[in-house]
């Protein structure tokens, strides 16, 4: 992931805080900081499927995030001092979780559509629609995924031995 180009090029980096079963991102979030580029993680709206991409000052500011009730890390409801990725200069790439994906770039979430749709209102900013990165263990490569008419395929998926 660190020596990826788009990586390497992107100023301004969404990714999410990693589940147990998830690829672990701590170690790619701590290299955003070393290489002075912005961190900006998923806030899940409940009950809804809208999300926002809220600025991290540092790695060590997950330590002050709220726990939700899915057991994510996560910016509380009241913190409005956060920069939010679109009300600024918009994203260069967005790191996506997922459970299962297919070479095709489809992407099967966990059913709410919280990427989907905030990839949309990526499309209505200025700065456009960021470079999308899955990232994945070999296991979740399948040969197909399900895929509804919302949603948005990713630009590229990163897996052991890809």
């Amino acid at each position: 992931v660190i020596g990826h180009p788009k990586y390497q090029e992107s100023k301004r980096i969404a990714i999410f805080l990693s589940m147990p079963d998830e690829i672990q991102t701590e170690e790619i979030i701590k290299d955003i900081f070393k290489q002075g580029k912005e961190c900006f993680i998923p806030r899940y709206k409940p009950h809804s499927n809208h999300m926002d991409m809220l600025k991290l000052s540092s790695a060590e500011d997950i330590s002050s995030l709220s726990l939700t009730s899915w057991n994510i890390l996560q910016p509380s409801d009241d913190d409005s001092a956060r920069e939010e990725a679109l009300a600024g200069g918009g994203l260069d790439l967005i790191f996506m979780p997922g459970l299962g994906f297919d070479k095709k770039g489809n992407r099967l979430g966990r059913g709410k559509g919280y990427y989907d749709t905030y990839l949309e209102r990526c499309m209505k900013h200025p700065s456009g629609k960021p470079y999308t990165i899955a990232l994945a263990f070999r296991e979740q490569i399948c040969e197909s995924v399900p895929v509804a008419e919302k949603d948005v395929q990713v630009d590229e998926v990163l897996y052991e031995d890809c």
